[in-house]
């Protein structure tokens, strides 16, 4: 409306509208507003959990500062390194209009109803600092750089006692450039994920629970307990602990553009940003989560042929004989037993077992016999946890070679040109070289993201003359979790052929069962 037309407008309103209107208009302006779009929406979205941003410019920070200010008591920002938030500061100091109240060294700042807290989590264990502190707003900023344990477990804290305050948890983030900011893809699957069976709408409320570890997708925020493992409804729940009930939480992702921000949309920031190099430009300037991510230049087996492999599987009409089966044995906590299964040069799905069903060595055993066919060979690590189900295995007379990774290479390269710091190295690179598309052997492995995230996480360097690859340990401490799954599928590549100079470069598939078992490679323990 003009101003001519409000002020003709206004001699329809009856005394009391008209008191209403010069209240409103006598209010002191806010001390921050959301842009009109994406800003707006995930600033009043209802979602427990908001996934908010995509390309870059589009008022990711901007965003969390507001929301800082306005909606929220006990605030904690979080980003990978503490020196990342500087400039989180600068627009709180610019909005503010000083630093008064801010403690540099705690990273707290003091205002006079609300306590904002900067935090980082460069390494593993990070997180454990916030531990028992219930913040109203959680934010991770550039949450593609932060592992996803620590951002589950920070998560877990997001709490209020205050009545009536609303709690949630705010992620922005672009597109992820390295492998292991591929995490967010799954956990916004329905938004980002372009094979997603059930996709959503910019904005639209999503429900998950969270079940031995795995997210799963229900219907609504409906309460639930688990009976004979599957979600139960209808139940009294006078007759469950606390701990029983499942509550599902709500997530949404919000994208946003350069184009939705006024303030920078003609500043020449958008030129910087058609001027990157692909796949940055599409990633950072349309917010392209399909764009490819950047592969570590160490990374051991490039993400190109892992997803190659993935997209030649399909589930056969007729299943060839099991050649082998590898197991990675769950080390406890979080970690899971996994069991791969390989059909020639076809991989099944992999079986995950929590550890706490696995928490010895009969158990596992029990698991492996459940899952082999076709008298296949068992390749189990039995480092640390694993000796237990391979003397299990071993007294049941089955064939099972264990495996001791830290062991001495036992070949070269396949073209003769590399040797091998240890073992572990030897089977990681014989599963890049059985990927490499110019080897040509049709391998196919299950599209599964923590499959792929596993296979990608290795980086490796020289020692000396030899290559060395990065260690398990190195592993979790890098991206906060085992790669069990990836271990899992090397042990299963392994194969027992007729003579040492085919070790993991034969026709794998066409080797019989009796043949394989003539020559074995390693010494039995």
């Amino acid at each position: 409306m003009t101003p001519n037309e409000v002020t003709d407008a206004l001699q329809y309103l009856t005394p009391a509208e008209l008191a209403e209107v010069e209240a409103l208009l006598a209010a002191p302006e806010p001390i921050w507003q959301p842009l009109p779009g994406p800003q707006t929406m995930a600033y009043y979205s209802d979602a427990d959990i908001v996934g908010f941003g995509g390309a870059a410019g589009g008022g990711k920070t901007d965003l969390a500062v507001g929301l800082s200010l306005t909606a929220h008591q006990k605030i904690l920002f979080v980003r990978e390194e503490t020196t990342q938030l500087e400039g989180v500061l600068d627009r709180l100091t610019e909005i503010l209009g000083s630093r008064d109240g801010l403690n540099g060294q705690k990273g707290i700042w003091r205002l006079l109803n609300r306590q904002i807290e900067m935090g980082s989590v460069p390494n593993a264990g990070d997180e454990t600092k916030y531990q028992g502190r219930p913040h109203d707003l959680l934010v991770i900023d550039e949450a593609t750089n932060v592992r996803e344990s620590a951002a589950r477990f920070l998560m877990g804290w997001v709490r209020t006692t205050t009545p009536g305050q609303r709690q949630r948890t705010l992620l922005t983030f672009n597109p992820p450039t390295t492998a292991e900011g591929r995490w967010i893809i799954k956990f916004f699957a329905p938004w980002l994920d372009t094979k997603h069976p059930n996709p959503a709408q910019p904005g639209e409320l999503r429900w998950f629970a969270t079940i031995g570890g795995e997210d799963i997708e229900v219907g609504d925020g409906s309460r639930f307990v688990l009976v004979g493992g599957s979600p139960c409804y209808v139940f009294d729940e006078s007759k469950y602990q606390p701990v029983d009930i499942i509550q599902p939480k709500s997530r949404t992702f919000i994208p946003s553009r350069i184009t939705d921000n006024p303030h920078l949309v003609n500043t020449g920031y958008m030129s910087q940003l058609q001027a990157m190099p692909e796949p940055l430009r599409s990633q950072m300037l349309y917010g392209d989560f399909n764009a490819g991510v950047m592969d570590d230049p160490w990374q051991v087996i490039p993400t190109a042929w892992v997803e190659a492999a993935m997209a030649r599987w399909a589930q056969p009409i007729r299943l060839d004989p099991m050649d082998s089966l590898g197991v990675d044995v769950a080390r406890g906590g979080k970690d899971k037993t996994v069991l791969a299964r390989r059909h020639g040069f076809w991989f099944d799905k992999p079986i995950r077992i929590p550890g706490s069903e696995t928490p010895n060595g009969p158990a596992v055993a029990g698991a492996v016999v459940s899952a082999m066919r076709n008298q296949a060979r068992i390749f189990i690590d039995v480092i640390g946890v694993g000796a237990s189900p391979f003397d299990f295995l071993e007294q049941a007379q089955l064939d099972v070679i264990g495996v001791n990774v830290s062991e001495k290479a036992t070949a070269t390269s396949k073209a003769g040109n590399l040797r091998f710091f240890n073992l572990r190295s030897q089977l990681w690179w014989q599963m890049r070289e059985a990927l490499d598309p110019n080897a040509n052997n049709g391998i196919a492995l299950p599209d599964d993201p923590i499959l792929k995230a596993d296979l990608c996480a290795p980086t490796w360097f020289m020692t000396g003359p030899l290559v060395q690859v990065e260690s398990r340990e190195a592993i979790v401490k890098r991206i906060g979790r085992s790669p069990d799954d990836g271990t899992a599928y090397v042990l299963g590549l392994m194969d027992s052929p007729v003579t040492p100079q085919q070790i993991l470069h034969p026709s794998v598939g066409n080797s019989s069962a009796t043949a394989r078992r003539n020559y074995d490679p390693y010494a039995r323990r």
